[in-house]
């Protein structure tokens, strides 16, 4: 009796598929029946097999997602500019590290500590006076000095009003002095205590003929008070010459300053404005040629620009 079982259709092979084999383990992998009763086989009974080798399937990826198996990679070139701001900093930091440590070498190099202090500009205090004040900076270098430094260890010495400094290397300190010029004697006791316009003592005298200053008179009360800085201004404003002929000077109030010539004229004064001005015009008036029929008396320059002689 013949058989009702249709035969299976087998594909010839293609040129690259895989064989029978290959055909045969394309089935379902749960062994399910297709449509037609056959496990893992399509639809109408047909075995189709769609594999490709992997040479195959390799050949046909985008270009794009194979690697290239020896990648190059390009370094583009720094631009000029910036190479250029490069090399300018770099030579910039070395130079000002060079110079720091320059810096910090003579600051604190024992080349240049002080070992001479040269004074000048003395005339009531003695150079010896001020190298003793200043002997704490020996052996300082001289970087480290300040002006501030040599005016606070000269601080004790009143007659000095202020100080110039210059350092000399390797080891040499110029200190110019500037002392307080005395403008007037004050009797203290007796001595006559030699001040300047601050009322500072610069000296000490028992012979007022020798110091050729005027005498305040008041004594060392008038120091510190309103009389006697109106008379210390005034004293103050005149020239050397003019302040060697006076003897005394003395003030009735601040507007009522009189000053005497060792001649025996009287100065009047007034206040202590327009100093300057009237201490030339009194300088004028002392050097016009005396008329021994009418010697002056009294100088008037309390109004500088309308003086009076009489």
């Amino acid at each position: 009796m013949p058989s009702s079982r249709r035969p299976t259709y087998a594909p010839p092979k293609r040129k690259g598929s895989p064989d029978a084999s290959a055909a045969k383990g394309a089935e379902t992998p749960s062994g399910t029946p297709g449509p037609s009763g056959t496990p893992g086989a399509p639809a109408g009974g047909d075995v189709i097999t769609a594999s490709r080798s992997v040479p195959e399937q390799a050949a046909h990826k985008p270009a794009a997602a194979q690697k290239p198996s020896g990648a190059t990679v390009l370094a583009f070139p720094e631009p000029k500019g910036r190479r250029r701001r490069k090399k300018v900093l770099l030579t910039v930091g070395t130079v000002l590290a060079l110079v720091a440590g320059l810096l910090a070498g003579a600051v604190y190099s024992p080349v240049l500590a002080l070992q001479t202090i040269s004074v000048t500009g003395t005339r009531f205090v003695t150079p010896a006076q001020v190298q003793a004040a200043l002997e704490p900076l020996r052996g300082k270098p001289l970087p480290q000095i300040s002006a501030d430094d040599v005016r606070g260890l000269l601080g004790s010495l009143v007659q000095v009003k202020s100080v110039s400094v210059e350092a000399r290397p390797p080891s040499t300190l110029a200190v110019a002095v500037h002392e307080r010029v005395p403008v007037a004697l004050v009797k203290q006791g007796e001595q006559y205590q030699a001040v300047d316009v601050d009322g500072v003592q610069a000296a000490t005298t028992g012979d007022p003929a020798s110091a050729s200053l005027p005498v305040i008179d008041g004594g060392a009360g008038a120091i510190g008070q309103d009389l006697f800085r109106a008379t210390a201004a005034v004293l103050g404003a005149l020239p050397a010459d003019v302040l060697a002929k006076l003897s005394n000077a003395s003030a009735q109030s601040v507007d009522a300053v009189e000053l005497k010539l060792v001649d025996g004229q009287t100065i009047v004064w007034g206040n202590a404005s327009e100093k300057e001005l009237k201490a030339k015009v009194l300088a004028a008036l002392l050097k016009a040629p005396a008329d021994p029929k009418n010697p002056v008396r009294v100088y008037d320059v309390s109004v500088p620009r309308h003086p009076v002689t009489r």
